[in-house]
């Protein structure tokens, strides 16, 4: 909508305020005297009216969503002006006139809309919501026949068919209120601005009709009062309605304190109401109405109950439930291996298998959480499928499974199947699952004792796998080394020593210190694709030689990377020659960006490099190349393992001498 509509919507709805107040000063002060009363009274009121109904006409008219909804309400507006209309020209002495039946008319077109208007993507909504709105009706009801209907009908003196319509009028109006109440209802008791007007302008109709009736029948109804300014007013509060800003549907049907506030206020009131009926008089229709209130908020509470004992099931189900591959949890997997360990003791024995899956966390640095999310799922469905009936498959979190089966597992090859369902490959990557297996209760005669036992022989498992393959990679690529150059070959041994060292003095867990021993020993196995005039050219190398030197970091990368149990050292390889400043090579890394390891490799090659005999640098003592690391921490090396090396050095056992430090 644009500003200039909204603008003039604004006008408008400024205006009829302002043009409604002077109705009501009126109605309640008589200013002007007779001579403006028939102003007030004809014209102008019929003027309000209008207002309302060309807000709602002009609404369908103007935008298409909801436009039957607001065509019907519009055409019962119209209805309702055209009866007061036709009152204030024809003055029918004899009842019902023509004007009631187009009185009448504005409840069928009115209801008619307002179902239009509740359906509307209500499809979804709660059941509970449906049945508040019921019992706000009928409770509504109750208390509208037991005050009104029976005055209206022992005041009319007239024949029956004018007592069946002055009974219309209060009916149509507690239908139209029930309809709100419903909307209301599915909206979990916070309607937008819209229904809100709706039910605002509907209250008044029903105030309007009743006083009038009530004083119509005992004759002490006169023209001008406050009650005739409620009519004008109730169809300008549904002519402000249709332009209301939509409120999105209430879908989440979450409970709060109005959605227990209100069906409980309504059902006190059917309640309080047949209470009162003991001490008098009330309707059998409006004790029935009661009645039937009460019988709903039992409805509603059973509704509620059904709800939440459902809740609690989903609760429960998604507290053993992982949440990515809809295997059984830790929760759930902890409270069957009780039940394992109570059964065993009875003579049901029963096999637990922990898995824990090798390489994954390279797939997922290299392909993303996504890609890895998917991948565990896709496993956890082959694992589900290979054990089927034999037991259960758990996901313990991360990349961790478990595999719980009835009875003692006889050999290797039922769990190997497992671990091979958790076994996957691809261009440039492998992941595979170690596994550790207890009987129970022959190993272990509790759930925690059978968890932590199947825990430590996976992981003696996966080190024993680990150490193997990096090992056996290691020694194929050194003795290449060797082979290449055996000088070069020593030089990787003594860094290797000295990182090991200051890994330790770092705080490194043996896998990190693993990956730190074999990078420092394989950091420059990609000066294999170096070729032997620039690696051992006695002089300074050029631009064109230095950068082709710069690839070996790269090359090394590329070579280690190969084989996915080398890919953790492939990363330190790549990074030994970044700087601390990021002004290193190849990706410019700087500070911590740089992993620890490499910084560890860093400082022990430039040491040993320093403190070795070198065709085309003067050889340093040992102080000189300490100075050196200390003059360049902060800017070529991460100072704080400049600071583990130098306490390292000056710690070292009495009788090793600067000669034999290379052994350490």
């Amino acid at each position: 909508m644009t500003s200039t509509a909204k603008l003039a919507r604004r006008l408008a709805f400024a205006v009829t305020i302002g043009a409604l107040g002077v109705l009501f000063a009126h109605a309640l002060t008589g200013f002007g005297g007779d001579s403006v009363d028939d102003f007030f009274a004809d014209p102008y009121y019929i003027a309000l009216e209008l207002a309302g109904t060309a807000a709602c006409a002009w609404r369908a008219v103007a935008v298409r969503r909801h436009r039957a909804a607001w065509t019907a309400i519009a055409v019962s507006l119209a209805c309702w002006t055209a009866g007061d209309v036709l009152w204030i020209l024809s003055q029918p002495t004899s009842y019902p006139s023509a004007a009631d039946a187009l009185y009448l008319l504005f409840f069928p077109f009115c209801c008619g809309g307002l179902a239009l208007l509740l359906a509307d993507g209500r499809e979804r909504t709660a059941a509970r919501m449906w049945v508040d709105g019921l019992l706000a009706a009928l409770a509504t009801a109750a208390i509208t026949v037991a005050l009104v209907f029976n005055p209206i009908v022992h005041a009319t003196h007239g024949g029956s068919s004018q007592t069946v319509v002055n009974l219309a009028y209060p009916i149509g109006d507690l239908v139209l209120v029930g309809f709100v109440l419903m909307a209301v209802a599915t909206q979990a008791w916070r309607p937008g601005r819209a229904w809100a007007l709706l039910g605002g302008g509907f209250a008044l109709t029903a105030v309007a009709d009743t006083i009038y009736l009530y004083q119509d029948a005992l004759g002490s109804f006169s023209d001008g009062s406050i009650v005739d300014a409620l009519w004008p007013a109730a169809l300008l509060c549904c002519g402000w309605a249709a332009w209301q800003p939509a409120r999105p549907l209430v879908q989440t049907h979450r409970y709060g304190r109005q959605t227990f506030a209100f069906p409980t206020a309504f059902a006190a009131i059917a309640l309080a109401l047949l209470a009162y009926g003991q001490f008098a008089h009330v309707s059998d229709v409006a004790a029935g109405l009661a009645i039937a209130s009460l019988i709903v908020a039992i409805l509603r509470a059973g509704i509620t109950f059904r709800e939440n004992v459902r809740l609690l099931q989903v609760t429960r189900r998604e507290a053993l439930t992982d949440g990515l591959t809809g295997l059984p949890n830790r929760r759930q997997l902890m409270d069957d291996l009780e039940r394992a360990v109570v059964q065993a003791a009875r003579g049901r024995a029963a096999t637990f298998a922990f898995f824990d899956l090798d390489g994954f966390k390279g797939y997922n640095d290299t392909f993303g959480h996504a890609a890895g999310d998917t991948l565990l799922d896709r496993l956890a469905t082959r694992l589900a499928a290979a054990v089927g009936e034999r037991g259960t498959a758990y996901r313990l979190g991360g990349d961790e499974f478990c595999v719980l089966l009835e009875g003692r597992v006889v050999g290797e090859p039922l769990l190997e199947t497992f671990a091979a369902a958790l076994c996957e490959q691809g261009e440039g990557f492998r992941v595979g699952a170690s596994l550790g297996a207890v009987t129970i209760p022959d190993e272990a005669k509790t759930a925690t004792h059978a968890l932590q036992l199947a825990d430590q022989r996976m992981y003696a498992a996966k080190d024993q796998t680990r150490t193997s393959s990096r090992r056996q990679t290691r020694d194929v690529l050194l003795q290449v080394l060797r082979e290449r150059e055996p000088e070069l070959h020593v030089h990787l041994h003594g860094v290797a020593s000295l990182a090991i060292a200051v890994g330790r003095g770092m705080n490194l867990s043996a896998e990190q210190l693993d990956e730190v021993a074999r990078a420092a020993e394989l950091h420059d196995i990609g000066k294999l694709a170096i070729p032997d005039e620039i690696l051992h050219k006695p002089g300074p190398l050029d631009a064109d030689e230095w950068e082709l030197m710069r690839q070996h970091t790269i090359i090394g990368d590329r070579i280690l990377a190969t084989a996915p149990a080398m890919r953790p050292v492939a990363a330190i390889v790549r990074a030994s020659h970044e700087r601390w400043d990021g002004t290193g090579y190849p990706d410019g890394l700087a500070g911590e960006r740089i992993p620890l390891g490499a910084r560890i490799v860093s400082v022990c090659d430039a040491f040993h490099a320093m403190t070795s005999p070198r065709p085309y640098q003067r050889t340093l003592d040992l102080e000189d190349a300490i100075a050196e690391l200390r003059r360049c921490a902060g800017t070529q090396f991460d100072p704080a393992a400049v600071a583990v090396f130098e306490a390292l050095i000056r710690s070292r056992p009495a009788g090793i001498d600067d000669a034999h430090l290379l052994q350490l």
